[in-house]
């Protein structure tokens, strides 16, 4: 090793010693005791204490349901979602014989009302001249700095679509309307090609591009875009269409949902704001989950020998509870949803397309498995954690096994669920453009303390130690006993 190669290393082992006191820093400093939020009735996370989300909008977009009002009181009911007023359920059932059931609610929730077959042929023509990906675009943004997380990759395709825009910063309502377009249409296209980067410059397989067929539909074209040689079933196709429709849209105040209509209030672009959107979704607690559940129901299929025997997936299921399994967080994912409380629509529907699916791929067994883990999860968590409100299943608990069963590779999980949601956050953005006209700005309360300035030579060289930044959660919960 040579003298510099000597002198660098110590350096690095001085930098990393550095940036270790800087992070016990970071720590200390922004900790608040958590007691103060009690104290300042502060709404955490927009829900106040029986978790009812605190209201901050209004919305003719969709209506999520979970009770029903009777003698003035909030009743559990079977979970119901609208689509501008139109029984999600109804919209389901109604797409039979037809094929392009995600279309169809692209227009419900951008113009207010379903199609007549007329409306919808033009609009199908307009979305097919919209699809198209230059070559220029796919070599210079899509194929350049590829990544396993596709959703970033996403995010940095928007974000450079404003410069192929010749008028981007422009939102009167027409404009947007047709960028909100172009990004439906495209954001299938960014996805799978992304993912097919990936898979190319970071595994070393086979690159293939293939372009969308007009005339198919949107969950068509992501299949035929996606398979080696382009094929799928007829069943194929109508499930993941059905599983488009069912993440379309899902009222105001869900995370990424808000975050549009936080980021469009300061009147900023449409780019900005689909990849702060695309942001959010992202995460874990939000359109993440459904990744979880399918890792949790790998580790339940690794551990559990016999899966139809109740009381050996039980057993596992109260490991995952007391944090002694799986990922040790005491979650069992797909379990339970802010609004409903007797059933999730989209779950109950999404679950009925996974058992048709199923018997196509000869995969009841594990089918029958995520049944059982459904009838057990709901009561466990609720008798452990001495709830009142019913804990039911959500969407994301068949939506992974879904995508497998479709050869869906995981990194594409969230981003077909953040395609499926563009037309919702468009239509969000629209009636925030047109109707607030006010910046969202809620208010945090300041509870530090004011301290007089000191000099360079005043200031104590105190450095802060591991103890001090353990020693601070202890103070709080002491402090928190001694206030009960």
């Amino acid at each position: 090793m040579s003298d510099n190669e000597v002198m660098k290393l110590e350096e690095d082992k001085d930098l990393k010693g550095e940036f270790k006191e800087l992070c016990k820093a970071l720590r200390n400093n922004h900790r608040i005791n958590p007691n103060l939020y009690v104290e300042y009735d502060v709404k955490r996370g927009l829900r106040d204490s029986a978790g009812k989300g605190v209201l901050t909008g209004l919305t003719e977009v969709s209506d999520v349901t979970g009770y029903n009002l009777i003698n003035g009181r909030n009743i559990p009911a079977e979970g119901r979602l609208y689509y501008q007023g139109i029984n999600v359920n109804d919209i389901v059932d109604s797409l039979k014989d037809r094929k392009f059931g995600f279309e169809e609610t692209v227009y419900l929730l951008m113009f207010g009302h379903l199609p007549n077959k007329t409306e919808l042929e033009h609009f199908l023509n307009v979305m097919f001249e919209l699809q198209e990906l230059s070559g220029r675009f796919v070599r210079d943004v899509v194929m350049k700095a590829s990544n396993e997380n596709i959703m970033n990759a996403m995010q940095r395709c928007v974000l450079t679509l404003y410069s192929y825009d010749e008028n981007p910063d422009d939102i009167s309502p027409e404009n947007v309307l047709r960028q909100a377009l172009e990004l439906i249409a495209k954001l299938p296209l960014i996805a799978v090609y992304s993912y097919h980067s990936y898979r190319h410059f970071r595994k070393d397989e086979m690159l293939f591009i293939r372009n969308p067929e007009k005339g198919l539909s949107l969950a068509e074209n992501i299949l035929l875009m996606l398979r080696p040689k382009g094929e799928y079933t007829e069943l194929e196709a109508k499930v993941l269409d059905i599983a488009l429709v069912l993440h379309a849209e899902h009222g105001g105040g869900n995370n990424s949902t808000f975050t549009t209509h936080v980021v469009t209030s300061s009147g900023t672009d449409t780019y900005s704001s689909v990849a702060a959107s695309i942001g959010s979704l992202k995460g874990p607690r939000h359109g993440g989950a459904n990744l979880k559940v399918q890792n949790m129901f790998d580790d339940i299929k690794a551990h559990v020998k016999n899966w139809e025997n109740e009381e050996e997936v039980g057993a596992y299921l109260h490991k995952i509870l007391n944090k002694e399994a799986f990922d040790h967080s005491g979650l069992i994912y797909g379990m339970g949803h802010a609004v409903y409380t007797l059933s999730d629509p989209r779950e109950v529907i999404l679950k009925r397309f996974a058992k048709a699916l199923a018997e196509e791929k000869g995969l009841m067994e594990e089918f029958a498995l995520y049944e059982l883990v459904e009838s057990l999860a709901g009561k466990m968590i609720k008798e452990q954690r001495n709830l009142q409100k019913n804990v039911c299943a959500n969407v994301d608990f068949y939506s992974g096994f879904v995508y497998s069963m479709l050869g869906i590779p995981q990194e594409l999980f969230t981003p077909i669920f953040a395609i499926a949601r563009m037309p919702g956050w468009s239509a969000h953005r629209l009636e925030e453009l047109t109707n607030a006209n006010k910046i969202i700005r809620p208010a945090y309360k300041y509870v530090g303390h004011h301290t007089e300035f000191e000099t360079m030579e005043e200031r104590s060289a105190e450095k802060i130690t591991d103890e001090d930044v353990k020693e601070e959660p202890e103070k709080c919960k002491k402090e928190e006993k001694g206030k009960k």
